[in-house]
């Protein structure tokens, strides 16, 4: 069966005539405009529940997609299901507006719906969800191996605004993995460095650089007022610093370890009646100083920081668009050299000095004290 075509001008008269025009592009491509008068369902819907949009099979409807290429093969299947005069525009959108027939404005410049056009074909994402990333502001504790991807992805993806807080400056020996920084940066602070790099990638991301260390006194004004904080540390003392704020100021922290050959991913978020715990949950008190030796001294392969890296992006994302289901009372560990994922379940700790029903003053809880000494 050939799928019977209109040339858009005729299109146009019959539907400034009464009939129904439906445009079954994704919400994401009718945000670039649309056929004057034609109304927007995906064409999934449409072919899901077609006598929600064509409520008696006699009715005459066109169906107009981006080319006329999706509403051929649509207008196919309709009409086996008795939808007998249901036609396609030929040439589609495009060929539509090259007519000069009337569109409806753009919801977003064309630049915002060329950049994100990927993302808005997706369901989870579409428009709504760009604009959220949008408006999202998220704090990264670390600007060096796990920073950079994780900045990168972020600000690829179109998450508006990023706060760098790193206090450290770009060494040769960071280039094997912190692939934010290069040969020309060394001795800038990695802030800087990284800023111009993110700018480059996306001119419109807000970049706070904050060339400072976490530590007891700032912590919770360096945090506060974002999403998610994504925890791209190195030494331990930083990190409990930076989840000890975000369960006081309730923002979920995405964590991200490496250590030679291996490295975990986990997102803490110890809210009120969840049975979701925070890092101090998983390890009550940092290990003993010496025990577990830093990157520069047992040395980490450059490629699994990007590996961790991008598997936190992916969980901010998720975290900001409310989509998927997040590591929330998991550990996601992963061996490199064997290529194993491993899913640890994990649970809440009620005599957590940080997220537990007592608080650290309480207990006088000495390892939370020790958290807070400088990094």
């Amino acid at each position: 069966m050939q799928a019977p075509e209109l040339p858009p001008d005729e299109a146009w008269l019959r539907t400034r005539a009464g009939v129904r025009l439906l445009d079954v592009r994704g919400e994401g491509e009718r945000a670039a405009g649309m056929a004057e008068l034609a109304i927007g369902v995906a064409l999934d819907e449409l072919l899901a529940a077609p006598a929600r949009w064509l409520p008696e099979p006699g009715i005459e409807a066109g169906l107009i997609c981006a080319s006329g290429a999706r509403t051929r093969d649509a207008v196919v299947r309709l009409r086996a299901l008795g939808y007998t005069r249901v036609w396609s525009v030929a040439g589609g959108t495009r060929q539509w507006e090259r007519s000069g027939l009337p569109m409806t404005p753009a919801q977003e410049p064309s630049d915002f719906l060329e950049r994100y056009s990927r993302h808005l074909l997706l369901p989870e994402v579409g428009l709504d969800g760009q604009r959220r990333l949008r408006a999202s502001r998220v704090a990264l504790v670390g600007a060096g191996g796990l920073g950079s991807p994780v900045a990168l992805y972020l600000a690829a993806a179109g998450v508006g605004g990023l706060t760098l807080i790193d206090h450290d400056q770009v060494d040769r020996s960071n280039l094997q993995r912190q692939v934010l920084h290069g040969e020309v940066d060394i001795g800038r602070r990695k802030v800087d460095s990284a800023r111009d790099r993110l700018l480059v990638l996306s001119p419109d991301l807000h970049v706070e650089a904050c060339a400072a260390r976490l530590d007891a006194t700032n912590a919770d004004a360096l945090l506060s007022g974002h999403a998610v904080v994504v925890d791209g540390t190195d030494n331990f003392h930083t990190r409990y610093l930076a989840n000890d704020a975000c369960v006081r100021l309730g923002i979920p922290l995405v964590h991200g370890a490496v250590d030679r050959f291996r490295g975990q991913v986990g997102v803490f978020h110890p809210g009120p009646g969840t049975p979701h715990g925070c890092y101090r949950c998983l390890f009550p008190q940092p290990p003993p100083p010496g025990l577990t030796p830093n990157c520069a001294e047992a040395g980490v392969l450059g490629v699994l920081p990007g590996l961790i890296g991008m598997l936190q992006a992916t969980e901010t994302l998720k975290l900001l668009l409310g989509i998927g289901t997040p590591l929330l009372g998991t550990l996601l560990c992963v061996d490199a050299l064997g290529m194993r994922f491993d899913r640890v379940p994990l649970g809440r700790d009620p005599d957590c000095p940080a997220c537990g029903g007592r608080t650290a003053v309480e207990r006088k809880d000495p390892h939370l004290a020790d958290a807070g000494s400088p990094a």
